[in-house]
């Protein structure tokens, strides 16, 4: 199953998005400069794992908890 059509699979998808364009943000953040077109959503993902960090952190390990034990 695609993980478009599992909202689970989806939401895993959506962090691990969120915590890899901030993570190349922190690190080579020439990359995500331009924040229109495609990129843009990427930055937009970077933006929101920097101003967002602490949900971010509980909302990655509660999906990790929930994939090891569901």
């Amino acid at each position: 199953m695609s993980a478009l059509f599992n909202f689970h699979s989806f939401l895993t998808v959506i962090l691990l998005v969120i915590c890899t364009c901030t993570y190349v943000k922190m690190h080579f953040p020439a990359i995500l400069e331009q924040r229109n077109g495609f990129r843009g959503f990427f930055w937009k993902a970077a933006r929101i794992g920097e101003r967002l960090s602490p949900w971010v952190a509980v909302g990655c390990f509660s999906m990790g908890v929930s994939i090891i034990f569901f």
